[in-house]
């Protein structure tokens, strides 16, 4: 039981009430006219509770499934009410940990009736966490007391990668998946036959299919050219290896840098996946600490899944030779391997050029660097003290040093994709499909 404002004011009348008493009266006669006030005053806020704990609401929490790091997850409290009005307030007690957008609820429902609150929860590191119980206050129908009650909700919350953005992306993939497959094959680029189709203007003249044309002639004098309509090889192989060392440890837009690596590398895993292709994932630091290898199918999307997410950063640099070595001793065959990683110049990022170098012309390297878009700002900002002015150069320096870098990736044949570690999700995938579309595997 707790007292309401409306309590606390009744109890402020009789202070008041006491001191008349007091000045027309007696002293004596004012503190015992205030004892009996207040007397009065608690029994009825005993009485006002009593009343209300047989009408109290009752509340379930939706079930939450597997949370999203880094996203906003709606949280759904069911609450009905009995033979009276209700005033209440809610205090669901989330994991500390979580970001809420309401810490306490409140709503007032009218008798006999049902309603739903949403909020949401924000976490931002991946692991186990406790969800305690849901306690609920309701005003007394004479507004003097809350009474109190504590509902048993309590259990074990998982947060994930990012599944909220890969569900989006899936149903973007399925959209576009038909449509590209199409376009690709009008366009005659790849390397598989898709069919025979009759000449139109504008068609390269090299995939005119001359012995098809003259069957053709010969069962038809007025047939037209026939031509090879190709399409991008399907069931492809696509190597993700990503860097857990040191330089992912930071953190960048609310999350770590491995957090927002381990988001892309399930977005293309789950892209390629689409596409057809055969998709591995290797995760290392000094060291290959897991290796999953190449699959097709939804299977292997739910495999990478449960295998990546209890995977956390570690303060050690990264062996990116022993990386690529092991990768070179797993995969024989082909494939475009993409490396997610940060640079931060081109003496520290030595080994990693030395590294994909290797990979070339072999294999197709591709060297994903997530970038930090506070350092873009900073370099970007006019400063106005000797400060600023230090630490925009400080930021100049690096974006300069990471160009470099860059600039001698692409001499060695390995494509490149920096950008802001809350955008790369998207970029990796979109270059990616560029990269199927034009058939560079």
């Amino acid at each position: 039981m707790v007292p309401s404002g409306k309590f606390y004011l009744l109890l402020v009348l009789g202070v008041a009430i006491a001191i008349s008493l007091a000045s027309l009266f007696s002293v004596t006669i004012g503190i015992l006219g205030a004892l009996l006030f207040d007397a009065i005053l608690l029994l009825l806020m005993a009485i006002d509770n009593w009343r209300e704990r047989g009408n109290m609401v009752e509340i379930t929490r939706q079930p939450l499934g597997r949370l999203s790091i880094g996203r906003d997850n709606p949280v759904t409290l069911s609450i009905k009410s009995k033979n009276r009005k209700a005033l209440i307030q809610i205090r669901d007690f989330y994991p500390i940990e979580f970001g809420v957008s309401h810490p306490k609820l409140q709503t007032s429902l009218p008798k006999n009736s049902s309603q739903e609150i949403t909020y949401t929860v924000h976490p931002t590191y991946r692991g186990e966490y406790a969800w305690g119980d849901i306690q609920v206050r309701q005003l007394g129908a004479w507004g003097l007391a809350w009474s109190n009650k504590k509902i048993p909700q309590s259990f074990k919350v998982a947060v994930y990668p990012d599944l909220l953005g890969l569900r989006q992306l899936s149903i973007k993939l399925t959209l576009q998946n038909t449509g590209t497959m199409r376009q690709a094959r009008r366009m005659g680029i790849g390397t598989e036959f898709a069919e025979l189709r009759e000449y139109r203007m504008g068609d390269d003249p090299r995939f005119v299919d001359w012995k098809a044309t003259a069957r053709r002639l010969g069962a038809t004098p007025s047939a037209s050219l026939q031509v090879r309509v190709l399409e991008p090889e399907q069931e492809q192989t696509l190597i993700i290896l990503l860097d857990r060392g040191r330089l992912m440890t930071a953190n960048v837009q609310g999350l770590k840098r491995f957090d927002w690596g381990l988001n892309a590398t399930l977005s293309l895993a789950l892209a390629g996946i689409h596409r057809g292709d055969r998709v591995g994932v290797a995760v290392f630091d000094r060291e290959i600490v897991t290796w999953i290898p190449p699959e097709r199918g939804q299977n292997q999307l739910a495999k990478l899944i449960d295998r990546l997410t209890p995977i956390q950063p570690v303060l050690l640099e990264p062996d990116y030779l022993g990386a690529c070595t092991s990768l070179v001793n797993q995969q024989t065959r082909r494939a475009l391997v993409v490396l997610i990683t940060d640079i931060i110049d081109v003496t520290a990022s030595a080994e990693l050029l030395a590294a994909l170098g290797r990979l070339a012309p072999r294999y197709l390297p591709f060297c994903v660097t997530l970038r930090d878009p506070q350092v873009d700002k900073q370099a970007h900002s006019f400063t106005k003290d000797l400060d600023g002015a230090y630490s925009r150069a400080v930021a100049l320096d690096l974006i300069s040093q990471r160009q470099v870098a860059f600039a001698q990736l692409k001499q060695k044949g390995v494509l490149v994709l920096d950008a802001p570690a809350n955008q790369i999700s998207e970029q990796i995938v979109d270059r990616y499909l560029q990269l199927k579309a034009r058939n560079q595997l």
